[in-house]
């Protein structure tokens, strides 16, 4: 028996050994597994919500879609940019169930937008938006709520939107930002997944805007996944995870606002100058000019031979700003460039 004990006892410094090598190997094993599998938060990123395939809509001889594509990845926001009559509208109101398609396909949450159940899921704030003037705020709220299966609570659909203070305001007396601020409370007071905000700032002051933003910004860090239209490009370019720009029916550019951005080459100048716009024009090197109120904005490929002799020309040349070709800048070269091969074609 002795030696039996004494035998275990040898052994034990070896099984010992033996099993912290297993742990380490576990642990190294279950390092690389966390290392390389995705987290919850990277899937639900990269998941579809909305879908749109080779959609077509034409009203009598005007193309509205033409052979558009689009994929919404749950999480993100996903700005919808392009001038008057690109076909925003009506790709939205299909998304939202409100129009058909006279071709290809929609899905949101993998089922028909028309489906009544489905449209639980879905909030939005269109540019047209009417309710009843003699009803107060929180009234609004709470009818618009009382659709949904799990609103949010009264107090913090007030809180996100800023509509403490004028909650028993009737609608007809605010401000048309406050009322800007009440149709953004309507869109979210359902708690919706997902969630449709056509011009939400339209009408809003400096400040507005910016609250407006942080509100946006909120309901994205709680999973919510947003798809805005917007003129204001530096609201696309403060907010967006991607850029889709359409034009006459068509995507012609999809990206994150810097890869939009790129798209855009060269430098912009602004200068006060005695110059006339036709003597800026005719300096090598500058594709565009334009008047705004007593100064220039130049398009330039490369800033420094440009201002160099816009100084040669101009001793009393002032105001002097170079900068990088910004969202703007992109848009309009994408647009133009597009509507340039239309007519060729």
């Amino acid at each position: 028996m002795a030696t039996v004990l004494e035998r275990n006892q040898a052994q034990e410094p070896k099984m010992s050994a033996a099993i912290s090598a297993r742990q380490v190997e576990s642990q190294k094993v279950s390092a690389v597994m966390v290392a390389t599998t995705p987290s919850a938060t990277q899937l639900h990123r990269t998941a579809g919500i909305a879908t749109a395939r080779n959609l077509k809509k034409s009203y009598g001889n005007i193309i509205a879609l033409n052979s558009v594509d689009l994929h919404v990845r749950a999480g993100e926001l996903l700005a919808l940019l392009g001038p008057n009559g690109a076909g925003k509208t009506t790709l939205v109101r299909m998304l939202l169930g409100v129009a058909r398609p006279d071709a290809g396909s929609v899905s949101v949450f993998g089922a028909d937008p028309y489906d009544g159940h489905m449209q639980a899921r879905l909030g939005a704030m269109l540019q047209v938006g009417r309710v009843p003037e003699t009803l107060k705020v929180r009234e609004h709220l709470d009818l618009f709520s009382s659709y949904y299966p799990a609103p949010l609570p009264l107090a913090e659909t007030l809180q996100i939107a800023g509509l403490a203070d004028i909650k028993d305001r009737p609608y007809g007396e605010l401000s048309g930002g406050q009322k800007q601020r009440v149709l953004f409370g309507i869109a979210i007071c359902g708690n919706p997944d997902l969630l449709f905000l056509d011009e939400p700032t339209v009408g809003l002051d400096v400040e507005a805007r910016r609250l407006m933003w942080a509100q946006i910004r909120t309901l994205i860090s709680r999973g919510k996944t947003v798809l805005l239209t917007t003129h204001y490009l530096n609201e696309a370019d403060a907010l967006a995870d991607r850029i889709l720009v359409l034009n006459k029916g068509r995507i012609i550019a999809e990206g994150t606002p810097s890869e939009i951005k790129s798209r855009a080459m060269g430098k912009q100048i602004r200068c006060t100058s005695r110059l006339t716009m036709e003597e800026v024009q005719q300096i090598p090197g500058v594709l565009s000019v334009k008047a705004d109120r007593n100064a220039f904005e130049l398009q330039v490929n490369a800033a420094e031979p440009v201002v160099r002799e816009l100084l040669q020309r101009d001793p009393w040349l002032a105001d002097l700003e170079v900068t990088n070709a910004g969202l703007e800048e992109a848009f309009l070269a994408l647009t133009q460039n597009h509507n340039a091969e239309s007519k060729e074609n």
